[in-house]
């Protein structure tokens, strides 16, 4: 069976946000780890398939290779539209990685025009006269201005993806998407006539999503966060229910954190004050040779196997600044996700079947430690944060991969539930 959709995400968590958008809209979705070969293997009977790359904070030129790259794989399959996900925050820096990939992936569609919109109102972000919202605030005005690797301290959408392109961009406004589905298609032709190739819209509500995916229904590609994705994907019509792969209930469970977001702290904060074991890596002690990951099993082995465990690397901005200043940047990434890599693969061989990972570029550094290239979506936990079924050499994974600053306060808790009480 052909795909109705395809999807390119440019990084692993906003994969598995997009996933779930498409899984709440009906239709059967498949996620992919990385840049797919000519054998990668889709799972039978699949609506839509996503393709997570770690395209975000690359190169451009890299970035561009592996999205054209999957685009052409989505092709093969039968994906007649390909939407292009970024986060909701439309984390990037000037030069890109947003308006280089979207005008190559227009290029090899041959088309002269498509829509964004970063709009996620589930989870506090909005579009309004094309500038981003966090709830209340702007973004550059927010706590999420503060991404460790895209700093974003501009709103302003139209003027931050002019400076990633040489096309024009243009604004369609909150008042023509109340008008309807028919107001926003002649827009957006009024745009192309004009000359415009990107079109930032408006978006306060699932509701005006739900309008922009109608409306955006036959473009060959579209852009934006996992909410105009899902309106898009309500716009298709519907499909047969499709029962979810089933999940493991049985084995250990684990949260691994990487992500410094204000979320996942509170996060962190309350796994601990449930009283559940939990164990701070320490990164420099790993940049300086000793054996943190060694220590963090010989910690896990002598925790009661009935209650989940948390081991983190995440830290306030301020000791993360720390961090940094000791090992530069890249270094201080790249120790991160070698170690919560390199557990994950441990921690599983000692029988986790429940694994839940917090942060972009960490569930980057897992999926590909334990060797996950596809797996299927799940029921979610909290917006844009689903269980996925996965296959590993030592046996059937559930596994939830969470965006930085996705899910309540709560989630590592209820996520993980136990009928055992924490001790």
């Amino acid at each position: 069976m052909s795909l109705r959709i395809g999807c390119i995400a440019d990084d692993f968590t906003g994969g598995t946000d997009v996933a779930a958008a498409f899984r709440r809209a009906g239709l059967r979705t498949a996620l992919v780890f990385g840049a797919p070969g000519p054998d990668t293997p889709l799972p039978a009977d699949c609506d839509a398939a996503v393709i997570a790359l770690k395209s975000r904070s690359t190169p451009a030129g890299e970035a561009v290779a592996d999205s054209l790259a999957a685009q052409r794989w989505l092709w093969g399959h039968g994906a007649a539209q390909v939407y292009f996900k970024y986060c909701s925050t439309f984390d990037s820096t000037p030069r890109g990685n947003i308006g280089p990939v979207t005008d190559a992936l227009l290029d090899a569609a041959g088309a002269s025009l498509t829509l964004h919109c970063p709009a996620s109102p589930p989870n506090g972000r909005t579009v309004y006269r094309g500038h981003l919202f966090v709830h209340d605030q702007l973004l550059s005005d927010s706590p999420l201005r503060h991404h460790p690797l895209n700093p974003m301290t501009d709103s302003a959408l139209v003027r931050l993806l002019s400076a990633q392109t040489s096309h024009p961009v243009a604004l369609i406004d909150w008042r023509t998407i109340q008008q309807g589905t028919d107001a926003v298609r002649q827009a957006l032709l009024a745009h192309q006539h004009a000359g415009v190739r990107h079109v930032i819209a408006d978006a306060l509500t699932d509701d005006d999503l739900a309008v922009l995916g109608a409306a955006a229904l036959e473009l060959p590609l579209v852009a934006g966060a996992a909410g105009l994705a899902e309106g898009l994907g309500r716009a298709y019509p519907a499909t047969t229910h499709h029962t979810p792969e089933p999940l493991p209930h049985e084995g250990r469970a684990a949260v691994l954190a990487g992500s410094c977001s204000a979320r996942t702290l509170e996060q962190i904060a309350q796994f601990y004050a449930a009283g559940l074991p939990s164990l701070h890596l320490d990164v420099l002690a790993a940049a300086a040779g000793r054996d943190v990951a060694g220590e963090a099993l010989n910690w896990y082995e002598n925790q009661d196997p009935a209650l989940p465990v948390l081991v983190y690397a995440s830290a306030s901005p301020e000791e993360l600044a720390a961090v940094q200043a000791q090992l530069g940047v890249a270094e201080a990434a790249a120790q991160v996700e070698d170690l919560l890599g390199s557990l994950a693969v441990r921690l599983v061989g000692r029988g986790v079947r429940r694994l839940l990972v917090a942060g972009g570029e960490t569930s980057g550094a897992v999926t590909t430690a334990l060797n996950i290239d596809t797996v299927l979506v799940g029921d979610e936990a909290d917006p844009g944060v689903p269980w996925t079924h996965a296959t590993t050499q030592a046996g059937d994974l559930a596994l939830m991969l969470k965006s930085g600053n996705f899910g309540a306060p709560d989630l590592f808790v209820r996520a993980l539930h136990t009928t055992t009480e924490p001790k």
